[in-house]
């Protein structure tokens, strides 16, 4: 019995002992570590050298070993003595010494390992969180460090996410914890608090046990364990991240941006709104990206900037095989910053997102951009120009895309007057669509293409609907058909009487009465598809001649265009029919806007215009026609629509061009091989060379298939009953 109960007593001083040794072994070590610095005397030596790695991996491995005994939430002896005698801040202070040299990467290395690997909640500890903010005010002074640096953040972010509560800790002041300390210690700190403070404890008297060294370095260095308090502005974790996003080194800078990617999608209300208002978060993400800009050359080339087209925030480099010019690699880190930004303002909290996107819309469009896009310089222009359609293209984020809106189109509801309206920035983009440069106008008008495609009701509203609302353009005082069958004038139109590319349309030699409406419903559609298909006469037609150029091509596209452009404005609640005309309302006058107006404009001169400009301009002609809005469908696609005097349709401005092609024709010789010759020319069947009348002839190829397209768009819109956004795919070669 009495060597049962020996045996007890021998296992419990054996459970006994090693807790003992733990303490006295980690006490040991942060002995010898500050024993170095009073005895050593050589200024040379690097960290590495020493003993330093060696006893602070010893440190590590005896806290991570001593938790593994203690119950799950208790402090362990090492660990309170790590905490109760600031050993992390006096670490902090070494690593700012850079004594010996390579100390800060040791320090940097020590904090991550032991944030990582004690489960045991630190973060909370003023004395862990306080120091954790020194060494982060540390980053970005040695490039040597960067690889240290982004491993602490990242344990950091890993901490954050598992208790996004915990960014409130790291990224407020010493001022603003200490005053939460004072005030609400006893909630916000109650379990380890309570660990320490408690004067019960069976080594709260290990203050005493405290090595000479420890006291005598603590009292050498007092200023740096004495730092100012951190307020608005100063370096925290944000910074930190953001100057490691700079870094030259890929796989850091790629670290640092998922970093700061995480903290701020995790970010409670609390935080975020902590780091709109009181931390630089804004500021320093848009000046890096001004000063990306700022560092670009003056002028590009719009050619060079769109092979640039694949670049983003997780691959900001440019394309090795890409050929290279001036700028190029400046203009990769602009363009794959923005993205980053966009992509920050996606996954962002609200607060944040909005006040990141307000940031950029002030710094980078309004003061950086605007200017540019205003200024007399040619090539100013078109550079800016080409500049903004790329960010448009990369532009994700809906609080950007507001911001980008507004700042393109302004925010005033109200349609334009027909005479000359103040200066605006959309006013200007529009006349530069007119521009004497051919090139400029072609940028510009890409532009307003890639704008088109954007998610944002506001814009088609301000540029097209607002004109149309209320339907000025059509004639008041006359009843409206009943179907489009029961407004055939057009057919006595000779340009009206050529036969269609498919056999299934060929009308007859002397035009017929109206057919009445079948039960598929399908005949006002192809009143509608004859029109634009026929409105090319047969001696300007070359594309029956060769492959691949028939109808049924552009119908296969229009339809894909057209349900990814339903769906795209399928939450805007547009209403799918037309409102009645009051028949005696009186006529009020039509002004199509400036948009439409240029548009018509530059569509009255394809016979006369470049053949690049003329296929930018019947682009973003199709993108409009796209849209599943009656007001569109009518005055864009229907060509028995009963203008009102002195308004026009496109439909009315392309007759108007077919006759003065008829004109035309008779003072070109041999015409119809010409245009052949030229058809193959541009589809690159045969070598180009330069022929008489070549704009012209161009024009012609430009303008046959661009009322094709148009055919196509209006047969994809409207399905039997109506015009009505959900159509299936025509069978091949038929309407």
């Amino acid at each position: 019995m009495l060597s049962r109960l020996g045996a007890l007593l021998q296992e419990a001083v054996g459970a006994r002992e090693p807790t003992l040794d733990l303490l006295e072994a980690f006490m040991e070590h942060w002995k010898g570590i500050t024993h170095y610095y009073i005895e050593s005397t050589d200024e040379n030596t690097p960290a590495k050298k020493t003993d330093i790695p060696w006893r602070l991996k010893q440190m590590l491995d005896i806290l991570v070993y001593e938790e593994k005994q203690q119950a799950a939430g208790e402090a362990g002896p090492c660990l309170e003595y790590l905490l109760q005698h600031k050993i992390l801040e006096t670490l902090c202070t070494l690593g700012k010494a850079e004594y010996p040299p390579g100390m800060r990467q040791q320090v940097y290395q020590f904090f991550s390992k032991v944030l990582a690997q004690v489960q045991h909640p630190l973060l909370h500890y003023l004395n862990v969180h306080r120091p954790v903010q020194k060494l982060l005010r540390l980053g970005g002074t040695d490039p040597g460090t960067e690889k240290e640096e982004v491993q602490f953040t990242t344990v950091l972010c890993s901490k954050i996410q598992q208790d996004p509560a915990l960014l409130t800790y790291i990224l407020e002041g010493k001022k603003t914890v200490a005053k939460k300390k004072a005030s609400k210690e006893p909630a916000a700190l109650p379990r380890e608090t309570a660990s320490i403070q408690n004067k019960d404890h069976p080594h709260s008297e290990a203050p005493d046990r405290s090595p000479c060294g420890a006291q005598a370095l603590t009292t050498q260095l007092p200023v740096e364990t004495q730092e100012p308090d951190g307020g608005i502005g100063e370096s925290n974790l944000v910074t930190s991240l953001v100057g490691l996003c700079k870094s030259k080194k890929g796989r850091v800078a790629l670290k640092a941006q998922e970093n700061l990617l995480l903290l701020v999608s995790v970010a409670p209300p609390a935080a975020a709104t902590h780091l709109v208002q009181s931390s630089p978060f804004c500021p320093v993400i848009v000046e890096h990206l001004c000063q990306l800009y700022q560092s670009m050359p003056t002028f590009l080339d719009p050619a060079d900037i769109a092979t640039l087209e694949g670049i983003s925030w997780r691959v900001p480099s440019a394309p090795s095989d890409e050929a290279s010019f001036p700028g190029k690699e400046t203009l990769a880190a602009f363009l794959g910053w923005f993205d980053y930004c966009d992509h920050l303002i996606q996954e962002a909290h609200m607060v944040v997102a909005d006040a990141l996107a307000k940031a950029m819309a002030k710094k980078l469009f309004v003061d950086i951009l605007r200017p540019q896009l205003l200024h007399v310089s040619e090539q100013g222009v078109l550079t800016s120009t080409a500049l903004l359609t790329a960010l448009l293209r990369r532009l994700r984020s809906p609080a950007l895309l507001q911001e980008a809106v507004a700042f393109l189109l302004g925010t005033d509801p109200q349609p334009a007057a027909p005479e000359d309206s103040p200066c605006t920035l959309c006013t200007q983009l529009i006349r530069h669509c007119d521009h004497l440069s051919d090139e400029i106008s072609i940028t510009t008008l890409r532009l307003f293409e890639e704008l088109l495609q954007k998610p944002h009701e506001h814009i088609v509203q301000k540029l097209v609907l607002c004109h149309l609302e209320g339907r000025p353009y059509v004639a008041r005082g006359c009843p409206e058909p009943e179907s489009y069958e029961d407004t055939l004038d057009l057919e006595e139109d000779p340009y009206f009487t050529d036969g269609l590319l498919d056999a299934s349309f060929q009308p007859p030699a002397k035009p017929a009465p109206a057919p009445a409406t079948t039960p598929d419903g399908k005949t006002a559609v192809t009143e509608i598809v004859n029109s634009f298909l026929c409105l090319v006469p047969e001696e300007a037609k070359t594309s029956a001649f060769l492959e691949e150029t028939g109808y049924d091509t552009y119908v296969h596209d229009a339809y894909g265009l057209f349900q990814e452009c339903s769906s795209r404005v399928a939450t805007w609640g547009w209403t799918p029919a037309l409102t009645p005309l009051d028949p005696h309302e009186p006529e009020r006058p039509f002004f199509e806007g400036h948009f439409l107006r240029m548009l018509f404009d530059r569509m009255s001169r394809i016979l006369e215009q470049p053949y690049s400009l003329n296929l930018q301009v019947t682009s973003v002609l199709s993108r409009l026609a796209l849209f599943p809005h009656p007001l569109i469908h009518e005055y864009l696609l229907d060509p028995y629509v009963n203008l009102a005097p002195g308004c026009r349709s496109l439909f009315s401005v392309l007759v108007r061009v077919i006759g003065d092609l008829m004109q035309r024709i008779q003072r070109v010789p041999q015409f119809p091989g010409k245009l052949f010759l030229v058809r193959k020319q541009l589809m690159g069947h045969v070598p180009g060379e330069q022929l008489d009348h070549q704009t012209l002839l161009q024009g012609v190829v430009v303008l046959e298939e661009f009322c094709k397209e148009l055919a196509a768009i209006a047969f994809v819109k409207f399905p039997p009953q109506g015009p009505h956004p959900h159509l299936s795919p025509p069978p091949e070669g038929h309407i």
